[in-house]
């Protein structure tokens, strides 16, 4: 099979003819051959979304009417839920459980952000009697939109609904290692209703087509989902025209645990939050923080819930953590393995690929203990299903293990006492926190991290904020005093 890019509402290859190969997970067999796109195919893509922003009627329609058209597209994709999932599947490893919740999730996207738009306020500023401010929220134009490869069609979804309901025409460019579930997306716009040229779509390297839209000089904003050096890179090539950008990076997520809390819930949580999606999720709680009047115990049964962790072929209902994305990857999350043993970090749980799945990049759950912070497994994004555990004896200790590290995106809170729990969340460097809760989203919510993990937040009014530009408007209702220059 072989995907195209879809510019101005037809599906065309390269114009270099140059292509790509991607993968199974869970075979390494070639899959399908992929466009390869590069500055020209970008800058095809924008011209055409630039034409639907200045002469299309997209950016100009209400509100409402674009809301219809966003849950056109809602419907369109839940007619597809199967479908999607099992392209999902196969293309990422994801198991099918977990890639038709997905697929649930992505169809939720554009009715939320229908909604949104609907809703959305504008603001009012009146001065007494003399003047009345008012803020006209415009669509800023073509949005670039660089996605990942954990979960690319939902992934995409979040970023699509938010900027076609602020006004926006897109241009979106794929994970080259999981590019299917993309293809879907140009029938799903069409049969929804959208303009021609509001959705283009590049696939490409991410070093070639990516950085293409990053620099082009007609898209002023960037959406970027990736790994934090990417980030850098993104942002140092954004400056050259002052870009806005919203980048959701890396994460090394803590999870902490203390005595007084509901230990058999935390377990739960602690498993599902780094072995579902196959750990491979930014949001992941990477690093399990127990105190240490509980730590052996926890150890234990976290070992023996690891242990029992279901590993098997991406398509089995049954399966609970499928294949990593790609060899590359599946090399470099084995090498944080045995980096995690030589720096004397023990191994209590998984730790090497299943006796009955020879092929592809299959790993079992793995469980470290007795972690440090000078290890870099503790401070180091590892993106798969590995887990590293650290006791601590006071609040104090386990806030400056929570905190160090570069990164803060998340973090959990597992506690009984009220007080403790409003008091670290409050300390606890991360963009996001949840208190005795797994990774429960709210999408009115703002999403995003501090320090090394990202810039800016998406997520309700966030995302239409990024996405258009605030206009401010003066309207005197009385005669305002001049100062007069020039007179005599």
């Amino acid at each position: 099979m072989k995907l195209e890019h879809y510019i101005d509402g037809a599906h065309v290859p390269s114009a270099s003819g140059a292509t790509f190969h991607a993968l199974e997970p869970a075979t390494n067999n070639v899959s399908l051959t992929v466009a390869s796109g590069g500055a020209a195919d970008i800058d095809a893509a924008v011209r055409a979304a630039r034409k639907a922003f200045t002469d299309g009627p997209w950016p100009r329609l209400t509100g409402e009417q674009r809301a219809v058209i966003l849950r056109g597209i809602a419907a369109a994709i839940e007619s597809r839920d199967d479908m999607i999932a099992e392209i999902e599947c196969a293309d990422t490893g994801l198991p099918i459980t977990q890639a038709r919740g997905q697929a649930h999730r992505a169809a939720q996207n554009f009715r939320f952000f229908a909604d949104v738009i609907t809703t959305l306020n504008e603001d009012v500023f009146r001065v007494g009697e003399a003047q009345l401010n008012y803020v006209v929220r415009k669509p800023i134009g073509v949005a670039g939109l660089i996605t990942p490869w954990n979960t690319p069609f939902m992934l995409e979804t979040w970023k699509l609904a938010p900027a076609l309901a602020a006004g926006c025409p897109v241009v979106l460019k794929p994970a080259e290692w999981s590019p299917a579930s993309a293809s879907v997306l140009p029938e799903i716009m069409e049969e929804g209703g959208l303009p021609t040229g509001v959705f283009n779509l590049v696939h490409g390297i991410g070093e070639e087509a990516g950085a293409a839209l990053v620099a082009h000089p007609d898209v002023p904003v960037i959406s970027f989902t990736g790994e934090t050096t990417t980030g850098q890179t993104i942002m140092r090539s954004a400056s050259d025209h002052l870009k806005t950008l919203s980048m959701e990076l890396g994460g090394k997520s803590p999870m902490l645990v203390f005595d007084d809390a509901d230990l058999d819930r935390a377990l739960d949580a602690a498993v599902f939050g780094v072995f579902s999606l196959n750990g491979e999720r930014c949001t992941a709680s990477s690093r399990v923080l127990v105190q240490d009047t509980v730590y052996d115990d926890f150890v234990a049964r976290l070992a023996e819930r690891a242990s029992r962790v279901r590993v098997g072929a991406p398509s089995d209902p049954t399966t609970e953590l499928g294949a990593l994305i790609h060899p590359e990857h599946y090399e470099r999350v084995m090498d944080y393995v045995r980096i995690g043993s030589a720096e004397g970090a023990r191994l209590v749980a998984g730790g090497s690929r299943p006796d009955h799945l020879p092929e592809g990049n299959f790993l079992s759950a793995t469980v470290f203990a007795d972690v440090t912070p000078s290890m870099r497994i503790f401070q180091e994004e590892i993106f798969g299903p590995v887990v590293s555990v650290t006791p601590f004896t006071t609040e104090a200790e386990a806030v400056e293990l929570a905190n160090d590290t570069r990164y803060g995106l998340a973090a959990y809170l597992w506690t009984n006492d009220l007080r403790r729990a409003h008091r670290l969340a409050q300390s606890i460097e991360a963009g996001m926190l949840w208190v005795n809760s797994q990774n429960v989203r709210d999408l009115r919510t703002p999403f995003g991290g501090v320090k090394a993990s990202g810039v800016g937040r998406e997520g309700g009014r966030h995302s239409i904020e990024m996405f258009t530009e605030p206009h401010i408007v003066h309207v005197a209702t009385e005669d305002l005093p001049i100062p007069r220059f020039g007179i005599a």
